[in-house]
């Protein structure tokens, strides 16, 4: 177990994270969507990962004034958040210390820390995404647009991992494969059904 430390490096992650997901699905909530209760976003997270991770996990959520607050602290390292209404696909995530790193080298436009293998989850689905281009926001006829289902990422690992699994610019979504390969943010999409 981390020191406090690790806490305050959890927020700015966890912050790192949300704006991740809301950058990518394209902004804050519409006007429409009414604000879910805290048990409602508990829940949501909840769906993101195994059931026997989730339920020891520290859940987050963006408040409407874009500041990140813990919804309910966890014991085992994996910090997990709810759907983003805005975006077009269920979305909830959770992952693992060293993949909230490499999201924040990600946000920060950084090469990730090298050596740190990081787990996320995604069993409820993802928001369809560039497999070519990590900060593309929309389709296009270049950037490869593939659609995701449930899935678990491994981030971080070493070049020679990926290399073991298909880098097409247009996988089958239905078996494990690199996305956004040869970019530093190449990480391993595996489905799960």
């Amino acid at each position: 177990m981390r020191t406090t430390g690790w806490k305050k490096r959890s927020w700015k992650n966890g912050a790192i994270v949300a704006t991740a997901l809301f950058a990518v699905g394209g902004g804050a909530l519409a006007a429409e969507h009414p604000a879910p209760s805290d048990a409602q976003l508990i829940a949501s997270a909840m769906h993101a990962a195994p059931a026997r991770v989730a339920k020891d996990a520290t859940i987050v959520a963006m408040g409407a004034d874009g500041a990140m607050r813990t919804l309910r602290k966890g014991t085992n390292g994996f910090t997990c958040m709810p759907d983003n209404p805005s975006t077009p696909g269920p979305d909830p995530m959770c992952m693992d210390q060293n993949a909230l790193e490499w999201i924040n080298a990600y946000m920060a436009k950084k090469t990730p820390p090298a050596g740190k293998l990081g787990m996320m989850y995604m069993l409820a689905g993802g928001t369809d995404a560039s497999n070519t281009d990590p900060y593309a926001q929309k389709p296009d006829s270049g950037n490869h647009w593939i659609r995701t289902g449930p899935h678990f990422m491994i981030v971080g690992a070493d070049p020679a991992f990926y290399a073991n699994y298909p880098k097409s610019a247009d996988p089958e979504t239905a078996a494990p494969y690199v996305m956004w390969g040869g970019t530093p943010y190449e990480h391993l999409m595996a489905p799960i059904k």
